[in-house]
């Protein structure tokens, strides 16, 4: 790869590899040479900007998680490395909550969550990314419900005027990447689905994807067949009926020994204005930013990941609605 260091065989092994050598082999300095200086780091909870953020952030998570695992699924990319490659990169983590921090008082709980991070990298450095958390299926197996947890966390950080604001495109920073993936036709064939469903074409379920359908969905939920895809994305365009579906990055891939594949960042943005996922309509404005993974087999889409952070949208409804908080 024309830029990057030798020892990274491919793009997939080079994004791997230095996620386990920040975190898991502690090496948090070599941010400063795989990060660039003013990096953008955007996740639903927040935005970050530069290296020295990002390195904050690592040491606070490994303080409260001092055993954190991060076990890359899969690398789906784009690019070239003369042009710069966008990794979407799939993870499981396991972590054990050792330590006071973020997300409160020590449990002692052992967690298993996903995390879908898209980083653009260029000449051995990554540049631009965005990083979703199953938030849900961490607080979750700490005893929290989202939106208790998300009402908590205002209140530790301060109180609607002080706390951490979630992100939306008016604190959003313009990163280096301007691209929007590649035109694979697994990635067009997904993209047709999620804007069938996103226009209440529901009948699309059953025409794309497997009966058999393996579904991990936020929360760590597992489902499968037809009947769960319904439910969980019915529930999510039922609370936001009039907002804007947005597809930002759309990738495709066909490689060997690997299923036609397909990674897309989405996003809605509007009205919290229906009685669904998120319970009483109140009106507020929200901005919900969704990764996907799909891999199809023979019958259709075979297997669906999809995350969102459900406590970035509570905080969002929460902070409008001044519900159980302080200012």
């Amino acid at each position: 790869m024309k830029g990057f260091d030798p020892k990274w065989k491919d793009f997939p092994d080079y994004i791997i590899g230095i996620t386990k050598e920040i975190w898991e082999d502690r090496g948090i300095a070599t941010l400063h040479h795989y990060y660039t200086p003013d990096i953008p780091v955007r996740s639903p909870a927040s935005v970050v900007s530069g290296n020295q953020g990002v390195i904050a952030a690592t040491m606070a998570t490994l303080a409260e998680f001092p055993d954190r695992t991060l076990l890359g699924e899969d690398v789906i990319w784009s690019g070239t490395p003369e042009e710069g490659m966008l990794s979407s990169h799939r993870i499981i983590t396991t972590a054990t909550h050792l330590h006071d921090g973020m997300y409160g008082k020590a449990t002692g709980k052992k967690l298993t969550y996903r995390i879908i991070a898209d980083c653009h990298a260029i000449n051995n450095q990554i540049n631009d990314e965005w990083l979703i958390r199953d938030q849900t299926a961490i607080v979750k197996q700490m005893g929290w419900e989202p939106k208790a947890f998300a009402m908590d966390l205002i209140q530790r950080e301060g109180g609607a005027s002080k706390c951490v604001k979630p992100f939306t495109p008016e604190i959003d920073i313009e990163g280096p990447y301007k691209g929007r993936g590649n035109d694979n036709e697994w990635g067009e064939k997904y993209a047709a689905t999620l804007t069938a469903m996103m226009n209440a074409d529901m009948a699309v379920i059953e025409r794309d994807y497997d009966r058999a359908c393996q579904l991990e969905y936020p929360g760590g939920e597992t489902a499968h067949s037809y009947a769960a895809v319904d439910q969980f994305w019915m529930g999510l365009r039922a609370s936001f009926p009039n907002a804007r579906f947005e597809i930002h990055h759309q990738i495709g891939r066909d490689d060997p020994m690997m299923p036609p594949r397909t990674a897309i960042r989405w996003s809605l943005h509007g009205k919290h204005d229906g009685w669904g996922r998120f319970g009483t309509p109140t009106g507020t404005d929200v901005y919900v930013m969704g990764i996907c993974h799909a891999e199809f087999g023979p019958w259709g889409i075979r297997r669906e990941f999809a995350i969102f952070d459900e406590t970035a949208i509570w905080k969002q409804i929460l902070l409008q609605t001044g519900e159980g908080i302080t200012a």
